[in-house]
């Protein structure tokens, strides 16, 4: 599957991506579901210049995409992306991560932006 040297850096560099627990668990989660920036915040309590900081380093590699909805923008996988069947052999092998989601929506924070 990988057959170049670039292919290979390419690889190295989303797997130095994915070796960050919190990058790591984004895309876990944005592989089953479209979140915003405001959920990530909640889920990880963190800021949220820190977790658009995340984003944007998945968001240039091209593993995840935005979509605008209204004033707000949602993230999801990018499942088209060449390395999508790369990463989700890994990703298969996690465990799901959806009961931080519902921990949000018991809480009432699931979509504090919709």
């Amino acid at each position: 599957m990988l057959k170049t040297a670039m292919e290979m850096d390419k690889a190295a560099i989303i797997l130095k991506l994915l070796g960050d627990k919190t990058r790591l668990t984004m895309v876990k989660i944005l592989d089953t579901h479209d979140c915003c920036v405001c959920e990530f915040v909640e889920i990880f309590k963190a800021s949220q210049p820190s977790i658009s900081q995340h984003l944007r380093k998945l968001r240039d590699v091209g593993l995840v995409k935005e979509e605008r909805r209204g004033q707000w923008i949602f993230y999801s996988l990018n499942k088209t992306n060449e390395y999508y069947p790369f990463i989700q052999q890994l990703l298969n092998q996690l465990p799901s991560q959806d009961y931080k989601l519902k921990e949000l929506e018991e809480q009432g924070t699931r979509i504090t932006c919709g």
